[in-house]
């Protein structure tokens, strides 16, 4: 998501900081020509101070899926936006997931302790909570597919949205004019609700993969998340990107 975003910022002619703890070398693929690296890191501060310096808004793509980076995932959110009201930065917008407060899923969780940490901000936030990438069913499609099976999970309906138009809409925001709302959060989704299974039949035809589609339950907090349909938002089909466009433009999911 942070590529999608810095792309798009580079495309519009805008002047463009990247932050990473490991920043990518002029010959990496993931370097965009154009824009500024630092070596920094939310964890501890490091380098936050210096790399922000200038900068008139953050765009937060950070994620902490896992162990210790997911128990520090809203620290590093609370010390990022401090650097950033201490450079002067005049607006902050965070990337998060649709409806991540109404799940006990640990990384939900996180999420949802992040979204209120920027609640707290003295800067301008704006979180954007997105559906699920396309990208989320296509990697349970692909792991499945070595075995010759295709899983969906029993009862789950998905509005799957493409990183370009999150990306798009995180720019947007970022450069929309100052809002008489200090903390705003807005949800958008992908142009098609969908079930699983019917995303399965996409991605098989779309691939060639001649796996065998088996529908399995899946238990817990996700189930739960997935089966009250709390990952849709129909009346927010924001995205135009749609699953089949999607596949189409990507050799890396065929």
């Amino acid at each position: 998501m942070g590529r999608e975003v810095v792309r798009l910022a580079l495309d519009a002619g805008l002047d463009v900081i990247v932050l990473s703890r490991r920043p990518p070398s002029g010959t990496s693929p993931v370097h965009h020509d154009g824009a500024r690296y630092f070596r920094a890191d939310v964890t501890t501060s490091a380098g936050l101070a210096e790399a922000l310096q200038g900068a008139d808004v953050v765009i937060d793509c950070l994620e902490g899926q896992f162990g210790k980076a997911r128990k520090n995932f809203a620290d590093g959110g609370a010390r990022l936006l401090a650097a950033a009201a201490g450079a002067g930065v005049r607006k902050a917008v965070l990337l998060s997931i649709i409806n991540c407060d109404r799940s006990n899923a640990a990384f939900y969780v996180s999420k949802a302790d992040k979204e209120r940490v920027y609640a707290l901000s003295a800067l301008e936030t704006v979180v954007v909570r997105a559906t699920q990438f396309h990208s989320l069913v296509t990697a349970v499609f692909q792991a499945g597919a070595k075995v010759r099976l295709i899983p969906v999970f029993k009862g789950a309906r998905f509005q799957t949205i493409s990183p370009s138009d999150v990306a798009s809409e995180l720019l947007a925001e970022a450069l929309g004019e100052p809002s008489a709302e200090r903390h705003r959060t807005r949800t958008i989704g992908g142009p098609d609700i969908r079930t699983m299974r019917e995303l399965a039949g996409i991605w098989r035809k779309a691939t060639g993969h001649a796996g065998r589609i088996v529908e399995v339950p899946l238990p817990g907090e996700m189930g739960k998340y997935l089966r009250n349909g709390l990952n849709l938002v129909p009346s927010q089909r924001t995205g135009t990107d749609t699953f089949e466009s999607w596949l189409a433009k990507r050799e890396d999911s065929l």
